[in-house]
């Protein structure tokens, strides 16, 4: 095998070489898609350096035992590139099966065909020596199938080429200029190519320049690749991580022209539809004046807004883009719905005030346990020591009696109310809805609270008519009747009448408690309403607790009740419970 070595061979072996071992750095060094450009450099160092040492033999026989080798390159190289721009645009199904046959099966049957050529004539028709010039070269007559590759390597630089553009004509400078140079890459040795084929430049007749500008193209894409990273960052890994953002992105030029977007940003404008490459920010965000003057000015502020539509509420934050001698390049609107978060704080808000107010609570029910229940109890120890010591006679003792009796009654009702506290509170009371009337536990009510009537001389009346059939917790509606009884009452001068009352209202039963005592404040009321516990002393300074209104209120929602309240400072007061009719009840559960 004699070899002569020409300039164009020795600088095609030279370069070939140090592609290929830029190449192979490019493969083992960097990540997956950048591998598969490697590998289309590496194929492309094949035909080349096979081509250097085609142009340096003497003989026919040697020249077309390089072609088959060249033949590996030049086959694959196209299929390549087209695999490559697919991997690196993100085209999700690139590996599929039906994918990778179709980019792989012309190069392979071209590869078959030059290898058994002298078999059948279809690729190369003729094959002969010229020697005209000032190197033996190679020369051929073009057979069908030669054309078929020719238009399939052209197709699949070509199509390569289209995916790259139309995936980043419009994206971020940076990947526009990776694009370019890439496109650059594919293009400028077809064209060279174009030339050869076409008979345009052609040296010596048959000459070959495509792989010098494929090998010159490639060198400079390679270096460029080692040595600045140029692909470390992937507009792929870009639009991957601007489609998983949960918060919606818009990219603004210095012209707030829209340059990029994620698919979220629509959800946050009126007319999705108008976020696109190029759209301006008026015709996006004209309904929204708060969001438009964040562009006043360049400077990162941020705001809470809710939009024009919708019933959201969102955060939106601008921050400005500059280059590194700080000069104002465009801004990044980021917005987050932020409806869910407010509730969570609102909810976290009343409950803190709720856990607050239940804190309160305790500290004054201890309170209550340490005074009001201990001076009432140790004043009839103390009074059963004395009379036991001799002290006080027993008639002195039967005249303290109704004094010690009205003393105990008030304490049997405040532990019957923190017990019941504690029960709802600590425990979490259960409801136990049954059916019943109302009348026989009024009735039962005034038995038992007639004599503190009396005692003040206080009249109690009751105006029920009808049987009323109510479905509540008898219990809890019990401690609800004589709370409210006991408080009006304790607010009721000599000679007041309480009138205990109750009617059908539609679907609902209601009981009012009506006095004609001193009333209730209009700040009072609006604490009552609200959970609030307070005190106030009775006309004959008879204590309190505050615990009972907070129970009546509590037991009322419990039962799907409610609780209206009118009062005037001086004319009285009336409580009214509604609660649901038996009747109603039944009539729904049919």
């Amino acid at each position: 095998m004699d070899f002569s070595f020409n300039a164009f061979s020795v600088s095609l072996i030279i370069s070939s070489l140090a592609v290929m071992g830029i190449s192979a750095s490019i493969a083992f060094r960097l990540d997956t898609t950048t591998r598969w450009i490697a590998m289309t450099m590496f194929f492309i160092t094949v035909w080349g350096f096979f081509y250097g040492l085609e142009l340096a033999s003497t003989t026919l026989k040697d020249m077309l035992l390089w072609v088959k080798f060249e033949y590996i390159g030049i086959s694959f190289a196209p299929a390549l590139w087209l695999i490559f721009t697919l991997k690196y645009t993100g085209y999700r199904n690139w590996a599929k099966p039906p994918v990778l046959i179709g980019s792989f099966t012309i190069p392979a049957i071209t590869l078959l065909m030059v290898i058994s050529n002298e078999l059948h004539g279809l690729y190369y028709e003729k094959t002969f020596l010229v020697l005209d010039g000032p190197f033996p070269i190679l020369g051929i007559e073009k057979g069908p199938y030669y054309i078929i590759h020719v238009i399939y390597s052209y197709a699949a630089f070509l199509l390569g080429t289209i995916i790259l553009w139309r995936r980043f004509e419009k994206a971020d400078q940076l990947f526009k200029n990776q694009t370019k140079l890439l496109i650059a890459a594919g293009a400028f040795p077809i064209v060279f190519n174009l030339f050869y084929q076409t008979g345009v430049i052609r040296l010596f007749g048959y000459v070959d320049l495509t792989p010098f500008a494929f090998l010159f193209t490639y060198l400079v894409l390679g270096i460029a690749i080692l040595r600045y990273g140029l692909f470390s960052i992937k507009p792929i890994a870009q639009g991957k991580i601007m489609e998983a953002l949960t918060k919606g992105v818009l990219v603004f030029n210095s012209s707030n022209k829209v340059v990029d977007f994620n698919p979220t940003a629509r959800a946050f404008c009126a007319e999705p539809k108008k976020i696109r490459i190029g759209a301006t920010l008026e015709s996006i965000f004209w309904k929204e004046k708060a969001i438009l003057e964040l562009f006043n000015g360049f400077e990162q502020k941020s705001i809470v807004h809710k939009p024009s539509f919708g019933d959201t509420t969102i955060r939106v934050e601008i921050i400005p883009i500059r280059d590194n001698e700080m000069e104002d390049l465009g801004n990044i609107l980021l917005i987050d719905d932020i409806t869910e978060e407010i509730k969570t704080n609102q909810q976290l808000q009343k409950q803190k005030e709720d856990l607050q107010q239940l804190n309160d609570l305790k500290d004054k029910f201890f309170s209550i346990i340490s005074h009001d229940l201990k001076g009432p109890i140790f004043g009839v120890k103390e009074l059963v020591h004395m009379t036991q010591t001799g002290l006080i006679s027993q008639d002195e003792f039967l005249e303290m009696m109704p004094e010690v009796s009205k003393n105990m009654e008030q304490v049997a009702i405040l532990l019957e109310n923190l017990l019941a506290w504690a029960s709802s509170q600590i425990r979490g009371e259960q409801v136990d809805i049954q059916q019943f009337d109302i009348l026989p536990l009024v009735n039962q009510q005034k038995k038992l609270l007639n004599r503190l009537a009396e005692d003040k001389k206080v009249k109690i009346e009751i105006d029920i008519e009808e049987s009323i059939r109510v479905s509540a917790d008898r219990n809890m509606i019990d401690l609800v009747l004589r709370n409210l009884i006991t408080n009006a009452i304790k607010f009721s001068r000599a000679g007041d009448r309480i009138l205990l009352s109750a009617s059908k209202e539609k679907y609902q039963a209601k009981i009012c408690i009506k006095d004609s005592g001193v009333g209730i404040s209009r700040e009072n009321i609006q604490k009552i309403q609200q959970g609030e516990s307070f005190t106030t002393r009775g006309l004959n300074n008879e204590t309190g607790t505050g615990l009972g209104l907070v129970l009546v209120r509590e037991y009322i929602f419990k039962n799907q009740g409610k609780l209206e309240i009118e009062s005037e400072e001086g004319n009285g007061s009336t409580f009214c419970v509604y609660l649901p009719l038996a009747d109603y009840v039944n009539l729904q559960a049919e």
